[in-house]
């Protein structure tokens, strides 16, 4: 089984189509004949740029939202306003009060309401365990964490019963979807560790091939410490195809392109992947 993946936003453009970027990111996941979209961007660009790729978002089946940030979340209305009623699969924490305290204090939690985004067609799929959406393609539900060095972004809190908390983000969820060559493990931010996942991703789909991994890792602002331990693990993987971007930050993707080498692809807005890869690393 092979999976296509198309990046709808991104914070960069790779392709001289028209298409805009913005801190955010939406991905389109074909597999098993199932078209998914994986969060929605900051600003309904995702519109405008499928449009461009020739890509028509009336026909996903399913939304997945990978986490309850305004840069995943704030296409959805736009988006479904599009598409019309569609199974929307999120976690059950998905509407908390998620806060940021730099470069200044504020909101950036979903921008909308539930009943608003319920009147526009989501049909809301609160799920917690992990769900199998597709043949072979999993949403991974909430993500146990278990490493010692997974810390989070500190400056990343939440309100729970008017008092600040550093934020749980316990409605972090990926997808795994399983190929001929292993598990490809689509991450949103990676809120819940980038070691955290791929360790669920294992025990969810009971493969323990991790082909490759793509979306964002949450790297950039993590410790250096965070950031050593998780290389050193992802090396031991023995991956075939790593395209970390958004959140992952450029002076660290830059990075893992120089360590990865030609496993590592750049994957700004207008890029697509067929995995597994053809030989020669094409997709």
């Amino acid at each position: 089984m092979m999976v296509k993946i198309t990046v709808l936003s991104e914070n960069t453009v790779g392709l001289p189509l028209g298409l805009s970027g913005e801190w955010g990111l939406a991905l389109l996941v074909e597999t098993a004949g199932t078209k998914v979209l994986f969060d929605t961007g900051e600003r309904g660009n995702i519109l405008a740029n499928a449009a461009a790729l020739g890509i028509n978002l009336q026909e996903v089946d399913a939304l997945v939202m990978s986490h309850g940030h305004y840069d995943h979340s704030g296409g959805m209305r736009d988006f479904l306003r599009l598409r019309g009623r569609l199974p929307v699969y999120v976690h059950p924490d998905f509407f908390a009060l998620h806060y940021v305290s730099q470069p200044r204090e504020q909101y950036i939690g979903v921008p909308f309401r539930q009943e608003e985004l319920e009147s526009l067609g989501a049909d809301f799929i609160f799920e917690q365990e992990p769900q199998q959406i597709a043949p072979g393609l999993w949403v991974s539900g909430e993500v146990p964490r278990k490493t010692t060095f997974e810390k989070g972004d500190s400056r990343l809190f939440s309100l729970e019963n008017d008092n600040k908390v550093a934020d749980p983000f316990r409605d972090d969820m990926s997808l795994y979807c399983v190929t001929d060559e292993g598990v490809v493990i689509i991450l949103g931010c990676a809120h819940a560790g980038v070691v955290n996942i791929v360790e669920h991703a294992r025990q969810v789909t009971g493969i323990d091939r991790i082909y490759g991994i793509i979306g964002g890792t949450h790297l950039g602002p993590a410790s250096k410490e965070q950031q050593e331990a998780t290389i050193a693990y992802l090396k031991n993987l023995d991956l075939k195809f790593l395209a970390a971007n958004h959140c992952t930050g450029l002076p660290v993707a830059a990075r893992l392109a120089a360590i990865f080498g030609p496993t590592f692809h750049f994957a700004p807005a207008g890029a697509s992947f067929t995995l597994p890869l053809k030989e020669g690393g094409r997709s």
